[in-house]
């Protein structure tokens, strides 16, 4: 997995994008994010993935730790048949991710060309956001501007904003 988180370091590096990073024991849960906000002076997101149900698309969406997510209505609002939660090995093919270490940094790669992204719109109202670089035992902070505005084009991803009002936990 080394290989991987350096990969994201350097593409940030490439890219002149500034950001902090710390190492830390695994965070499986966004609860184990909460201390880690802190440290960086962040808000870690929650990333889902999902995936349509005959998989022919697959969908990263990221969204404020506390939101609600409805599958029903978020499908909805991008215009596609009910999503639900992609298996593992489908994260793993396409952003080189393990369950608890899902990440838009994942976009970096090949593999990840025609993954979706659906971003929470309350995020861009967030100065400051952290990600996990495909290994959840390493949390990095960017400026949301750097995020939207340099890492996004770089990676050819067009966000597609939705609005999610209810705070909660993830209901399908």
């Amino acid at each position: 997995m080394s290989e991987t988180f350096e990969a994201v370091f350097a593409f940030l590096d490439g890219l002149g994008i500034p950001y902090r990073a710390i190492e830390h024991a695994p965070a499986f849960t966004m609860a184990d994010c909460a201390a880690l906000d802190a440290a960086l002076g962040a808000l870690t997101v929650k990333n889902i993935f999902l995936t349509t149900k005959n998989r022919k698309r697959c969908y990263l969406c990221i969204t404020r730790p506390d939101a609600r997510f409805h599958t029903a209505d978020i499908s909805r609002q991008v215009g596609s048949s009910r999503l639900s939660f992609a298996p593992e090995e489908m994260l793993f093919d396409r952003l080189r991710c393990h369950g608890g270490s899902a990440s838009p940094m994942g976009l970096i790669f090949p593999e990840a060309k025609g993954v979706g992204l659906i971003v929470d719109a309350a995020l861009r109202r967030m100065p400051v956001l952290a990600f996990h670089p495909c290994d959840n035992t390493r949390t990095l902070a960017m400026t949301a501007g750097d995020f939207f505005d340099r890492f996004l084009p770089a990676v050819g991803a067009e966000a597609m904003d939705v609005e999610i009002h209810d705070f909660g936990g993830i209901e399908n």
